[in-house]
């Protein structure tokens, strides 16, 4: 079955059409594999379905890119027309005049159809644009310059479709890119999202023949295979349904979730951790009101009352108190994954934010998610940059801000930050419209809250004893005691039961009172005090922890 184009090839054609755009930036993902909805729908390149689907009625199309040179795609018998053709020297390969021979055909077709003469419909296509014009901040760089500068001359002629032109720069990254082409108002830029549901149905039925011993399971169940898939890239999906039938392994339905981890994990190269939870609130010890108030802006999310779900939330304490488990918790108990930012930072020119990039595309590609980030106060970048990092700081602190305060995120994505330090965390980025909710975590600060905590680890570890044993033990139990610090405890009771042979209560004893604070009583309780300052609800802190925090 024939499918519809997807919306950023709609919007092409109508801006095209309306005479509003005639040169574009086509960014995202632009090195995947495509559904091509042609008579015989198939798989291609971006660049074949430019030609097949998008100017099936020009004359000629011209590519170029820095490895394969200009290349005549259709039309090469009218191309040879043109008398500005040296047939016996060949095309230039070197970039600026390769761009500028490009130039001078379409000037070439635009005089003659001034004359009134019979011109051909050109496209030309530049594969690669961020390699043939790059972003080099401060490079008294000519060439590139010049470059950038024809490429500008293109998007400013406003009838390129009265003229029957259109010229298609394909970059993977926008900040990669000449700075005067990425910003150039008259460039029409043109985001080519992962694929949604729809182009995955395309891909299925289009494998579903060469793949049949991979979808046997669902071979009526196509479009839920899709949206399982949802995240993932076309080249990955289809490499994944050729490997399994190769090796006759159809597709389980329990192979979804780790599948699905290992090709966007794969797709975005380290940048980010993809997890499908495992564990829901109840599995969080403690914190009521916190969880009371969660859940019920997850059943907000499920009833989609969107106006009364926060955009974000801001998870704030001392480090060790489960901040990152909570995230998961959060998740799992909403039924959606979790995409975890890892480092994105690069030393290369524009990869940092390159990389912002490819991780924002493959939030809206996933449908409903929680996007986690730890240590926020170290990883949103800052207002006003450092001296020495090239203003990438800022950088990312725009980015950040716009994508955290898009409107249209509302109910797609959930932002969760951590942080042990929220008082170093921009202002801006933790105002209502970015981060609406403000929820501190403290440690167990009651004997009766420590006493659970350890108690809960330690038989996760195997280490068990008896009601009266535990009662024994309050009274070492530490005055302030972390998720972290009780994990530690625990582990070390687990040792000396392994190795030198003690009771689980001997163990227990001893490492209480031969423990020494992983952190610093006051370093504790600093951080305790900015969490609270943070709290958008005084419900959220204790009697408890005011108390502690007043002494």
């Amino acid at each position: 079955m024939k499918r519809p184009l997807p919306p950023w090839a709609t919007e092409v054609i109508t801006r095209y059409a309306s005479g509003s755009a005639g040169c574009f930036v086509l960014h995202g993902n632009v090195h995947d594999r495509m559904y091509l909805p042609v008579t015989q729908p198939r798989l291609g390149t971006l660049g074949s379905f430019l030609e097949e689907v998008m100017v099936p009625q020009f004359d000629v199309v011209l590519s170029y890119d820095l490895g394969q040179g200009i290349r005549v795609e259709r039309g090469k018998e009218t191309f040879s027309e043109w008398p500005g053709l040296k047939k016996d020297v060949g095309f230039p390969p070197q970039p600026v005049r390769a761009i500028r021979f490009l130039n001078l055909y379409l000037i070439y077709c635009r005089n003659l159809r001034a004359l009134g003469a019979k011109a051909p419909k050109v496209a030309v296509i530049i594969k690669g644009a961020e390699l043939i014009c790059p972003s080099l901040p401060n490079a008294l760089n000519y060439d590139l310059h010049g470059l950038a500068s024809v490429w500008r001359s293109w998007s400013s002629e406003v009838e390129l479709e009265q003229h029957g032109q259109a010229v298609f720069l394909i970059s993977e990254n926008l900040n990669t890119l000449h700075p005067l082409v990425a910003k150039c108002p008259t460039m029409a830029q043109v985001e080519i999202p992962l694929p949604g549901r729809d182009e995955l149905t395309g891909v299925m039925e289009v494998l579903a023949e060469e793949c049949h011993t991979a979808l046997e399971d669902f071979s009526d169940q196509l479009p839920w295979v899709a949206s399982r898939f949802s995240g993932a890239t076309v080249s990955a999906v289809e490499e994944l349904l050729r490997r399994r039938h190769y090796d006759g392994k159809p597709l389980k339905e329990r192979d979804f979730a780790e599948l699905k981890k290992e090709l966007v994990e794969r797709d975005c190269g380290g940048l980010i951790e993809f997890i499908e939870p495992d564990r829901t609130l109840d599995d969080i010890i403690g914190l009521e009101k916190v969880k009371t108030w969660l859940r019920q802006d997850l059943e907000l999310w499920r009833r989609d009352e969107l106006t009364a779900m926060p955009m974000g939330y801001l998870f704030c304490g001392p480090v060790g108190t489960g901040k990152t488990y909570i995230a998961k918790c959060l998740a799992g108990e909403a039924g959606v994954p979790v995409v975890v930012i890892k480092n994105f930072r690069d030393r290369w020119v524009g990869s940092t934010e390159a990389n912002l990039e490819k991780i924002f595309a493959l939030l809206h590609a996933l449908g409903r998610c929680m996007v986690f980030i730890d240590e926020a106060d170290q990883s949103l970048g800052k207002r006003a940059g450092g001296s020495g990092d090239s203003g990438v700081s800022s950088r990312v602190y725009s980015m950040m801000a716009q994508e955290m305060s898009n409107p249209d995120n509302r109910g797609k994505f959930v932002w969760i930050l951590a942080s042990s330090r929220p008082d170093l965390i921009e202002v801006d980025l933790k105002r209502p419209g970015r981060i609406d909710v403000k929820i501190p975590i403290f440690p167990a600060v009651q004997p009766e809250e420590a006493h659970n905590l350890l108690k809960a680890l330690c038989g996760k570890l195997g280490v068990k004893l008896e009601s009266g044993d535990w009662d024994k033990l309050i009274p070492s139990l530490p005055k302030i005691l972390t998720a972290g610090g009780a994990e530690a405890l625990a582990v070390k009771a687990v040792r000396l039961v392994k190795a030198e042979g003690h009771t689980a209560f001997e163990a227990l004893q001893e490492v209480l009172e031969t423990a020494s604070p992983p952190i610093p009583l006051e370093t504790l309780k600093s951080q305790m005090q900015l969490a609270v300052e943070e709290s958008t609800e005084s419900g959220f802190v204790s009697d408890a922890v005011r108390s502690i925090l007043a002494e």
